[in-house]
C-alpha cells in the first residue's frame, strides 16, 4: 500500500525538508570557520548567503508572504547552524527576535517591516550600556526637535549589527515612561558600529560599540517597549542555549574525529588504537550523551514557546507567558553546564597535543563559557525554585544595569 505524504508531512518530515534545504549552506559555512576564528575575519560572506537562501526570512506569517516554521523548527535548524559556525548562528539572534517583535506589533507596522525581511534585510541590536545606566534605565537618549526625532547615546554588546541594514536601539525620551525601541538605518548618518569586543569567546558576533550622534529617527520608528508578560524575553534567551548547544555538537563531532583517527597511545593504557579503547569510547559516549540532554531540553522548551503561541489551546495571556518564561529558565538552568563539561571533556579524549594553539581546540570550551555569562544561571536557578515553592511567577530578562545604591 502506498501512502501519499503530499498533502500533509508530519512535523519530523518537514523538519527534514527543511534541514535538507539548509544543510548545504550549513556546510559551506563550516568551511574555514576555525580559519575565521584565528584570523578574525568577520563572516559577512556567510551571513550573505543565508540571506541568499531564505534562512533570515523564516519566521514571517503567511499572511505577509512568508513560509513560517515552529519555534521549534527553527531552533533546532540554529542549533546545526551553531554546530557550523556558532558566531554566525549569534549574530542573527536579534535579527530572529526582531522579527517576533514585529509580529506583535499593530498591521500597520507589520505591513512596513515584513516586505523588508522578505527581502532580505538583517536587524541588530543595540540594547545595553557599559556602565552609568540605572537598572531599567538607558542613557541613550530620544529627544523630539523641530525637524523630527534624534537619537544620541553609545552602546556596547551590539550583537549582529556590524552585519545589519537595521539597527534596534533602547533608548529613553524625557517625559516618556520606561524605554523605548528606535529602529534607525545602519548606514545613516551619526551611526558609527565598532568591532572592538574583547572577549575570549564568540569574537566575529560583531559584539562592539555602537555610536549614535543626532541620528535621526522617524516617528513610525519608535515602539514603547513592553516588559511584563511577554514572550520575546524567552525566546530571546533560548536563541543563546540553542548556540551552546550547536557548538556542544561541533565538540562532540571533533572529539570523535579525534579519537578514530589518532595513532599515538600510552603504555598505561590498553595499547589498543584510541577508536577501539573501551575507556575512550566511553568518555566519548558521556560527551555524546551531555550533548544529547542538552539538545532535548531546549527542543523540549521551544515545545513550550510554541504552545504558548498556539491559538487552539486557548491560552490566557499569563498563563501562555508562564508556560514558555518557566521552560527556558529551567533550560537555562540545566543546559550550560551540560555544554561546558562537553566542552571540558573533548580534551580528555586526546593527548598534550590537543593543546596546540595551532587546532584551537579550546574555542569551543571559550565560546560556549562566553554565550553562557549573558545571563547569570544562580539568577534563574532562584527565580524557578520561587516559583515552585511559592508560586512567584517569573520575570524574564530586560533589562541591565547598576544596581540601586551603586556608586
Amino acid at each position: 500500500m502506498s501512502i501519499n505524504f503530499t498533502e500533509t508531512l508530519s512535523p519530523e518530515a518537514t523538519y527534514q525538508r527543511l534541514i535538507d534545504r539548509f544543510n548545504p549552506v550549513f556546510e559551506r559555512i563550516a568551511e574555514g570557520a576555525t580559519q575565521r576564528e584565528q584570523q578574525r575575519v568577520l563572516p559577512f560572506e556567510q551571513v550573505g548567503w543565508l540571506k541568499d537562501s531564505g534562512f533570515t526570512t523564516l519566521r514571517v506569517p503567511h499572511s505577509h508572504g512568508g513560509d513560517p516554521v515552529s519555534h521549534e523548527q527553527l531552533f533546532r535548524l540554529l542549533i546545526e547552524l551553531a554546530a557550523a559556525d556558532s558566531n554566525v548562528a549569534h549574530l542573527l539572534r536579534s535579527h530572529f527576535s526582531f522579527v517576533e517583535t514585529i509580529a506583535l506589533q499593530p498591521q500597520e507596522f507589520q505591513d512596513r517591516w515584513f516586505p523588508r525581511v522578505l527581502a532580505g534585510q538583517i536587524f541588530g541590536n543595540a540594547a545595553t550600556e557599559r556602565g552609568g545606566n540605572a537598572l531599567g534605565t538607558t542613557n541613550t537618549r530620544l529627544k523630539e526637535t523641530s525637524a523630527g526625532w534624534v537619537l544620541n547615546g553609545e552602546k556596547y554588546y551590539t550583537t549582529g549589527s556590524i552585519f545589519a541594514d537595521w539597527v534596534v536601539v533602547m533608548a529613553s525620551t524625557d517625559g516618556v515612561e520606561g524605554r523605548q525601541y528606535a529602529i534607525v538605518d545602519r548606514h545613516s548618518k551619526g551611526v558609527e558600529i565598532l568591532d572592538d569586543w574583547d572577549g575570549f569567546g564568540q569574537p566575529l558576533t560583531g559584539t562592539g560599540t555602537g555610536i549614535f550622534i543626532n541620528v535621526p529617527v522617524e516617528d513610525a520608528n519608535i515602539l514603547q517597549r513592553k516588559v511584563a508578560s511577554t514572550l520575546e524575553p524567552a525566546f530571546f534567551q533560548l536563541c543563546l542555549l540553542a548556540v551552546l548547544v550547536g557548538i556542544g555538537k561541533a565538540a562532540r563531532d571533533e572529539a570523535a574525529g579525534i579519537v578514530a583517527t589518532r595513532t599515538r597511545t600510552f603504555n598505561t593504557g590498553s595499547g589498543e588504537l584510541f577508536r577501539n579503547d573501551p575507556q575512550i569510547q566511553e568518555l566519548v559516549g558521556r560527551l555524546a550523551a551531555n550533548v544529547y540532554a542538552a539538545e532535548s531540553i531546549v527542543v523540549t522548551a521551544a515545545r513550550a514557546l510554541d504552545a504558548a503561541y498556539d491559538p487552539s489551546l486557548n491560552l490566557d495571556h499569563e498563563t501562555a507567558y508562564l508556560r514558555a518564561e518557566l521552560a527556558v529558565q529551567q533550560a537555562h538552568v540545566a543546559a550550560p553546564k551540560l555544554v561546558l563539561d562537553a566542552t571540558s571533556e573533548l580534551f580528555d579524549v586526546t593527548g598534550a597535543s590537543a593543546v596546540s594553539t595551532s587546532k584551537s581546540l579550546d574555542r569551543f570550551w571559550r565560546n560556549a563559557r562566553t554565550v553562557a555569562t549573558h545571563n547569570p544561571v544562580a539568577f534563574k536557578a532562584r527565580s524557578v525554585g520561587d516559583y515552585f515553592i511559592n508560586g512567584t511567577i517569573p520575570t524574564g530578562l530586560n533589562s541591565i544595569g547598576d544596581a540601586t545604591g551603586a556608586k
